[in-house]
């Protein structure tokens, strides 16, 4: 905060790594209330794109967030996962049981563990997708909701109006301030918008 205690106190945002090693960043420090100026336009630039937002959303939902195909592989990868577990089960207990030839129970618990691993991934990442599939969905469909929920022109910054739309602000320069949605559309502004 810039003069905390005097009557001009400003409350600044400025690059993390603006004072960082070596080479500075040279993005500009913004004042809180440029931002939220500039985030009013935003929104009512986004605002008057809503309809169409709104419909491709609903014309693309089913198919890009369509989990039946990773929740076919799920279902398959763990089936297989708990045969190659009973399957390296039985080598062990048949390894204790029968004196086995050391290099022939070696290659073949290896190649077990091996598979088990693959498996045990590809299961992780294909359960992550799911998630994340899930919450992109949930997000967008959040987004959309504070977006259908607004029926006229914003006026001033609302503070619950930016949670349920923002994603990100980033800072190029003063004529390129972008303001992601959490739907991914990207508006991009500069300074001057403020004082229009």
């Amino acid at each position: 905060m810039w003069h905390s205690t005097s009557k001009y106190r400003k409350t600044i945002w400025q690059c993390n790594h603006k004072f960082d090693g070596d080479e500075k960043c040279t993005t500009p420090h913004l004042d809180e209330d440029t931002i939220r100026k500039l985030f009013v336009k935003a929104v009512n630039i986004l605002l008057t794109e809503k309809d169409e937002i709104i419909e491709n959303f609903h014309a693309i939902k089913d198919m890009f967030f369509d989990l039946r195909p990773l929740e076919t592989e799920w279902s398959q990868l763990q089936e297989e996962l708990n045969v190659v577990t009973e399957l390296k089960q039985q080598c062990i207990k048949e390894n204790a049981r029968i004196a086995l030839d050391r290099k022939e129970y070696r290659k073949r618990y290896d190649g077990l563990a091996m598979r088990l691993d693959r498996v045990q991934g590809r299961l992780d990442e294909v359960s992550r997708t799911i998630t994340e599939k899930q919450v992109h969905r949930e997000k967008i469909e959040l987004f959309l909701d504070g977006l259908q929920k607004q029926k006229e022109l914003v006026t001033e910054f609302d503070e619950d109006l930016w949670y349920s739309l923002i994603e990100y602000v980033t800072v190029f320069d003063k004529e390129d301030i972008r303001f992601t949605f959490k739907d991914g559309t990207e508006i991009s502004l500069h300074i001057k918008f403020v004082y229009t």
